[in-house]
């Protein structure tokens, strides 16, 4: 399986994060930027300016399925009350960073705001500036529930967003199994398509011009059904065929040859904590998935090797993710300190519930500006070490919950405020 790494240009990611409603910004962010900024007539000295910071993943260390972990809303509001810069580093999503950031304000009574908050796709807002810019492209978004990801894909900027929930309620001999959820579901959010999809007339025929999985698909047989249509197409023209597939003359044996449009990811974590005991798989379970029928269908015994399924995935562990939440933690810290402030950002303490995500992506990431990234593994979620297990990339600390964490972070910076 090969995974393209996505990096986004430094230009775009020195931009503000994204612009989300006005009314939902200000309101949000009035309370937490009083709490963590200091006052201009005190002024910050250096000897209380912290030089490190935190980075929190939320499923599985802040929240269990929408319920506060214990002494999570307590340590959150220790940190603000000291002035200590934090952000919230999630491969969740499906909502705009706004409305989930309102809501876990309020699950966690702690005021949040979203200039210290990134979801997976939050790096997908970056893609409608610059020369290739996909504002006004016609692109497919998949997953979640309802409409809501091409709600945030439209906030975000793109003007022209299609489903797989459209393409079936268009056209729904393309999955005949997901007929059980054609009226009460996909009815309620359906738009009509750009274009029809017409076979015999492909000038004419909707076009796909990029793939986004924002967020887990809810209905797993329809979305690979559309995305295989899609990759295996023409210029991601719907209801064509490639001629080039399979031709063994040409690179990965003509597949992906054609003009298809980008594939992307957002969340590359195979399990999650979720309310059920046991991990539950997430959106790397459903690529997976993905690359497995995409090496059914391409590969045959005349193939030097499996044709290879194309894509670029973000969300921890990967650089790109890393790179642009340091980014924004150092705009957040300007915000609270100002940007000239001689004392700088050394470290950032990265607390998870995920080895393969959270750990893994903290140790293997090297900071452009030498910050150093310090992992601590929570057993409050994915994590668990009963049975005498080591993880698979080890953190700095194993600890019992986000408080523990905090606690060890302050001792190894000889912060003199404890957490008690």
């Amino acid at each position: 399986m090969r995974v393209r790494c996505w990096g986004l240009t430094s230009r775009s990611l020195s931009r503000p994060i994204l612009s989300s409603p006005q009314g939902c910004r200000q309101k949000l962010r009035c309370s937490s930027l009083n709490s963590q900024r200091p006052s201009l007539q005190s002024g910050s000295s250096r000897e209380n300016v912290p030089d490190f910071a935190f980075a929190f993943d939320i499923d599985g260390v802040l929240v269990r399925s929408s319920k506060p972990i214990p002494h999570a809303s307590s340590t959150l509001k220790f940190l603000l009350r000291n002035r200590i810069p934090f952000m919230l580093l999630t491969n969740g999503g499906g909502k705009h960073e706004s409305e989930r950031v309102k809501d876990l304000s309020s699950t966690l009574s702690v005021p949040l705001d979203t200039s210290n908050f990134i979801q997976s796709h939050t790096p997908f807002a970056e893609l409608i500036h610059g020369e290739d810019s996909l504002r006004h492209k016609c692109i497919m978004v998949v997953g979640g529930e309802y409409g809501r990801c091409r709600d945030v894909a439209e906030m975000y900027g793109f003007t022209n967003v299609v489903t797989p929930g459209d393409i079936y309620t268009a056209h729904p001999e393309i999955w005949p199994f997901s007929k059980p959820f054609q009226r009460d579901y996909y009815a309620s959010f359906a738009r009509p398509l750009p274009k029809p999809i017409h076979p015999t007339s492909p000038e004419d025929s909707l076009k796909i011009e990029a793939v986004f999985v924002y967020n887990d698909p809810r209905d797993w047989g329809l979305d690979m059904q559309v995305i295989l249509d899609v990759m295996l197409s023409r210029e991601g023209i719907m209801g064509t065929f490639s001629s080039k597939n399979g031709d063994l003359s040409l690179p990965n044996s003509g597949f992906l040859q054609d003009g298809q449009p980008t594939l992307y990811f957002s969340n590359p974590d195979l399990l999650w904590a979720a309310d059920y005991h046991l991990s539950r798989l997430g959106q790397g379970g459903f690529r997976e998935a993905l690359e497995g029928l995409w090496r059914a269908v391409t590969y045959n015994k005349n193939h030097h090797k499996p044709p290879k399924l194309y894509k670029r995935v973000i969300g921890k562990p990967h650089r790109t993710t890393y790179s642009f939440a340091e980014k924004q933690l150092m705009r957040h810290r300007d915000s609270l300190f100002g940007k000239h402030h001689p004392t700088k950002l050394k470290r950032v303490y990265m607390v998870g519930d995920n080895p393969e995500s959270d750990i893994r992506g903290a140790n293997t990431y090297e900071s452009a500006h030498g910050i150093n990234w310090v992992s601590l593994l929570t057993r409050t979620g994915v994590y668990k070490d009963q049975d005498g297990r080591r993880p698979t990339w080890e953190p700095a600390a194993i600890v019992d919950d986000v408080r523990a964490a905090v606690q060890w972070a302050l001792k190894d910076s000889n912060w003199h405020q404890p957490l008690e």
